[in-house]
């Protein structure tokens, strides 16, 4: 449990923005006290025995080795089990029903997320997750290829996600803030790159950027950005990934309709802005080792800033 910043995307423990996180701070500062009075019993059983000048008496050496050296630490450890054991049912419980639901998929190297907003109705994006702050959250968990592991550390626990399986995870955020979440679970070459940006926001901000997140993505403006809807389209694009409101509707990358609305590219590994983005696109392997996604190193610089011209504006 150790403090990380990158950049100004807070990914600690001990700074939480949650109550999850709050009741494992706690949980951790507690484990920290037991075992500092842990090792002074033991630490001073030790110099007792090797300072006391003469002879020790038998009935009281006995005495302090099984009372200090075993009754006292399995009282202590037993008493901390029972007090992290409590926590499980509250960190781990559904929700009311009128809470936010999201599904995340964990894929190689990156997060599929959809947001349920309404009988059968869903909203994707990727690599980025936005709360309501003072709202509690539950998320469905699962992964469509190996095991990884969610894990927001600023607001709570960390739980594995299993291909074909569905585990469940709940959040109530109680600060306004950017954090990073990131994948605990080695998954693989880029395992150490996927991560993912957390906006916990005011409820009329968060149910504002959600209205925005249900509209298709707007028509390019401009030259260059309408030429670029044409080269996505003609380099196959479309058939990896979804732009609602146009004819692409690959499933296999992320769904890129409101992309230039995201923080960062390639699992928030990278700001999102012009230059990042055409490296991504005509060197990606060099930007993030292991990725599925194909480099367009063909393309001229007349044609790459055509594409990046038009993602620019999906907003």
């Amino acid at each position: 449990m150790s403090f990380l910043l990158i950049g100004d995307l807070s990914q600690s423990t001990l700074d939480p923005a949650g109550h999850g996180a709050a009741q494992i701070a706690d949980l951790f500062l507690w484990m920290l006290g037991g075992g500092v009075l842990i090792w002074l019993i033991v630490v001073g059983l030790a110099v007792y025995s090797v300072v006391v000048p003469g002879g020790h008496r038998p009935r009281l050496t006995k005495t302090l080795v099984i009372g200090g050296g075993a009754v006292f630490p399995t009282l202590v450890l037993t008493s901390l089990l029972c007090y992290a054991l409590a926590m499980l049912p509250e960190l781990h419980r559904p929700p009311p029903e009128a809470s936010l639901t999201i599904d995340v998929s964990g894929v190689r190297w990156w997060w599929r997320v959809g947001y349920r907003t309404g009988e059968n109705q869903r909203v994707e994006t990727a690599n980025e997750i936005r709360l309501p702050v003072d709202q509690p959250v539950e998320f469905k968990l699962t992964s469509e290829d190996v095991i990884h592991s969610f894990w927001i550390p600023a607001l709570g626990g960390k739980v594995d996600m299993i291909p074909g399986r569905e585990t469940r995870l709940k959040l109530h955020p109680n600060r306004v803030g950017t954090f990073r979440g990131v994948c605990a679970e080695y998954c693989g070459t880029a395992h150490a790159q996927m991560a993912f940006d957390v906006l916990v926001m005011s409820q009329a901000d968060f149910e504002q950027w959600l209205r925005s997140q249900k509209r298709d993505a707007s028509e390019p403006s401009g030259r260059a950005a309408t030429a670029g809807r044409e080269l996505f389209h003609r380099k196959g694009c479309g058939a990896c990934h979804t732009i609602r409101g146009t004819d692409a509707g690959g499933r296999v990358g992320p769904d890129l309709t409101h992309f230039d609305s995201r923080l960062s590219l390639g699992a928030a590994i990278k700001p999102n802005d012009a230059d990042n983005l055409r490296r991504w696109i005509s060197r990606t392997h060099d930007v993030k080792p292991g990725v599925q996604m194909p480099a367009f190193e063909r393309l001229n610089q007349d044609e790459l800033d055509s594409i990046v011209a038009y993602l620019e504006q999906l907003n």
